[in-house]
């Protein structure tokens, strides 16, 4: 895509002279590279984590990651978030309350976290498999499911220019999409989602998530806390995704393309032409 074909670019994506090469010849062309920044998370002057994400969205991030994580247990807990651009990177500075600082304090974080891994600074195997409360169940067709993801494509802004974002969509039950956060981390986009639909007060029975990236237990286990009955994915989960899901109620596709998806729990709420075996 040449330079004058986008008027302005979206947050968090630069614009590079590179070199393309054939088997026959190169030339130089302009192209466009996704940003990624040191994002550090820090609760009342308390450094607890380092995420390496897209520059876009960072105070849906700040109330996502802070929910999904277990550091606050009400949005009411963060007072307020301050973003601050420092020569290393950015820095978000939440005020939250005492309560969340103690939680903070018993389970801090000492290792930087990377996209590619949701569990990076986690110091106790007894973080990781958290005590959540059952969704209530959601019921969709598969043909929406189906929709969703097909139409995702389309709102991955960022993705159609660096080919290097993943999305997190918010979907109703009819397949349409309400809501997309992109990053270079799947978490994070999914974290930046939450945290927007928290800020704006959506009710977690009114849709489902679409996810552009494979479903993985911390992708599970955010839906979870944030209240979804429903996780779809392009592609597939992990078996102990798949076993957090049916301890939570969520219903989990995954392989949702090509007019195909595959359910790994949950099947009947679901289409019947979901439950073919042929």
């Amino acid at each position: 895509m040449m330079a004058n074909s986008v008027e302005v670019l979206p947050t968090g994506v630069s614009q590079l002279v590179v070199a393309s090469f054939t088997s026959e010849h190169h030339q130089l062309r302009q192209d466009f590279i996704a940003q990624e920044v040191p994002v550090a998370m820090i609760f009342n002057g308390i450094s607890h984590a380092v995420m390496m994400a897209s520059p876009a969205d960072l105070e849906d991030f700040a109330l996502g990651f802070a929910l999904t994580e277990g550091l606050l247990d009400a949005a009411q807990e963060l007072y307020g978030v301050e973003t601050r651009a420092v020569e290393a990177g950015m820095e978000l500075h939440m005020e939250v309350s005492s309560a969340c600082e103690w939680r903070l304090k018993e389970r801090r974080r000492s290792l930087a976290g990377r996209t590619g891994c949701g569990l990076c600074g986690t110091d106790s195997l007894s973080q990781v498999r958290r005590n959540l409360l059952p969704v209530g169940p959601v019921r969709v067709s598969a043909q929406a499911v189906i929709k969703a993801e097909k139409d995702l494509r389309n709102w991955q802004h960022v993705q159609r220019l660096t080919g290097s974002t993943h999305a997190a969509a918010w979907v109703d039950l009819t397949g349409g999409i309400l809501q997309v956060r992109e990053d270079i981390g799947r978490h994070i986009a999914l974290d930046k989602l939450i945290g927007h639909l928290v800020r704006h007060k959506v009710n977690p029975a009114s849709g489902f998530f679409c996810i552009t990236s494979r479903a993985s237990f911390e992708m599970v286990q955010k839906a979870v806390v944030f209240g979804a009955g429903l996780l779809a994915a392009v592609s597939a989960p992990t078996c102990f995704a798949i076993e957090v899901a049916k301890e939570n109620n969520l219903a989990l596709a995954g392989y949702v393309r090509d007019e195909k998806m595959v359910v790994y729990s949950f099947p009947e709420r679901f289409c019947q032409s979901v439950l073919s075996t042929g």
